[in-house]
């Protein structure tokens, strides 16, 4: 049976809807679980070793197993791929939701991380291939990074509105109606894709690149936790930089690799790698902090502080559908490099907030900044995977989302590290303290708050005033120091994307035909 044209556009803005809901599901998941750690930490009782991995091991999973979901995509079909993991990501929310203890919560969370995994590059992936118009896919991309955008504003929202009246588990049980729709719609709606050559699986690649990547993001979350000079984080960096050294030597010798490293000889794929990791970099460091902010210096509740940052996500969401039309007149580079100035911009413009909230001011940063995230993201993504062949869409979409989660966990590890050592040195605190206590008070703002808890009304009130002014000078170095690794990657993009087209045409090598690349 043939498809008609209104048919076939049907289809192809279905599945983007599709894709969209399942983006939203997981980015909404990367964020929903913050602000139930106090109550979840009060149910449960975990350690702090414990309840580290409840929070980290999503994050892991997820990073480490994007590069061979994608490719695993690439071979048994992308479609199939992310109804197996979405019914698994159910399965697990469930499993999360009613985890009787920490041990068994850790576990639900691994497999979270795992469905993730094979949902993430399967959305790119799908995309990639049912929009064969360069422009409609440009605008169906901006569309996508929109929601994610959304998304991940989102979280910290819904989960303050549920744990107002719900226990922690809640914040888990709302990803059920959203899996049962993507899956039932997404039977019926999405069409089958998948690499028609796919050639030999490396079955020695594929632990290469899952401990390269866990390796290294290990040890960068553990820098920012507990400093760069450690014995883990040392040898995690070796460990995860000898598996990546050798994974890419391995690739360049395969007749089939695992990940084409052959891609990164494009200056559109490089460049656009390059952009989205540094602006994560920047982006999810400044998100954490600002969540401290809000909640401990202005002293604002959970589900007001996540409203208060509602606006920047939006801005996203609207900078991301705004990249489509600006590519057609101002080209990639200069879209990119003005949403990149733009976020150095906004991030630069927090260096004038201080310990009392004027709200306003923040707002048009977070404007500022939200509708240049949208711009940049939304056209690195097309660029990044409009230069790679088709047939290897799900390879080429883990690889910008693994940018990421390497991106935010170095971005956490440096700024963090930035805002903690002027933090801590820049306390000036009053004298008669007890025993231990300025210690604690100089490791993190948080653990102030909860000293300050403990001390007469007066020295209490001296401390938390400390703590805010040292945590707002740290703040400003910390936005300072990103705004100027995000001005210069927006001076470098103007060369580095200079020349590539409006309209980037199939890579040599791409299967054109959709019969040949095997859509179904």
């Amino acid at each position: 049976m043939e498809t008609t044209p209104e048919g076939a556009s049907a289809r192809r803005w279905g599945t983007l809807v599709i894709a969209c809901l399942a983006v939203l599901l997981l980015s909404v998941d990367l964020t929903v679980l913050h602000l139930a750690v106090p109550k979840l930490a009060a149910d449960m009782s975990p350690s702090a070793t414990e309840l580290l991995w409840i929070t980290d091991i999503y994050g892991f999973a997820l990073a480490g197993l994007l590069v061979a979901m994608g490719n695993l995509g690439d071979r048994i079909g992308r479609k199939r791929l992310l109804l197996v993991g979405t019914l698994m990501f159910g399965a697990a929310s469930l499993l999360t939701a009613y985890a009787p203890n920490p041990e068994s919560l850790i576990a639900a969370r691994a497999v979270l991380g795992v469905a993730g995994a094979t949902i993430m590059p399967s959305t790119l992936s799908l995309i990639r291939n049912v929009f064969t118009d360069p422009k409609e896919r440009t605008s169906a991309i901006g569309i996508w990074s929109s929601v994610s955008a959304v998304g991940f504003a989102l979280g910290p929202v819904v989960g303050g509105a549920l744990l107002d009246r719900f226990w922690w588990g809640s914040v888990f049980l709302i990803n059920l109606p959203v899996v049962a729709v993507i899956f039932a719609a997404g039977i019926v709606v999405l069409p089958e894709s998948r690499n028609p050559r796919p050639g030999r699986l490396d079955v020695i690649s594929v632990p290469l690149s899952i401990v390269s990547v866990l390796a290294l993001v290990y040890a960068l979350k553990e820098a920012a936790h507990g400093g760069l000079v450690r014995v883990p984080v040392v040898v995690a960096a070796l460990v995860g930089t000898v598996a990546l050294v050798v994974f890419v030597r391995r690739q360049t010798r395969l007749a089939e690799p695992l990940i084409d490293v052959r891609l990164f000889r494009r200056r559109a794929f490089s460049a656009s790698v390059c952009a989205e990791l540094v602006t994560m970099f920047a982006m999810l460091a400044l998100s954490l902090v600002f969540a401290q902010y809000f909640q401990l210096v202005a002293g604002l509740s959970p589900l007001a502080a996540a409203l208060a940052s509602l606006p920047g996500g939006l801005a996203g969401g609207a900078g991301g559908a705004l990249a489509g039309p600006l590519v057609q007149r101002w080209g990639r580079a200069r879209v990119v490099a003005t949403g990149l100035a733009m976020i150095a911009a906004g991030v630069a413009m927090f260096s004038g907030i201080g310990t009392e909230l004027h709200y306003p001011y923040i707002l048009a940063a977070m404007v500022v900044q939200g509708i240049g995230t949208g711009l940049a993201f939304a056209v690195t993504n097309d660029t990044l995977l409009a230069s790679a062949p088709k047939e290897r869409a799900g390879a080429a979409g883990a690889i910008s989302e693994t940018a990421h989660e390497m991106g935010g966990a170095l971005g956490i590890a440096v700024l963090g590290s930035v805002l903690n050592g002027v933090y801590g040195g820049g306390l000036r605190l009053p004298a008669g303290l007890p025993s231990g206590a300025e210690e604690r008070i100089r490791e993190t703002l948080a653990g102030a708050y909860e000293v300050a808890a403990t001390l007469p009304a007066d020295m209490a009130a001296a401390v938390r005033a400390a703590a805010g002014r040292a945590f707002v000078d740290g703040l400003h170095m910390t936005v300072l120091t990103g705004a100027g690794i995000l001005l210069a990657l927006a001076l470098l993009s103007l060369y580095a994307l200079r020349g590539i087209p409006k309209v980037i045409a199939e890579p040599a090598g791409s299967a054109a035909d959709p019969v040949r690349e095997g859509i179904s």
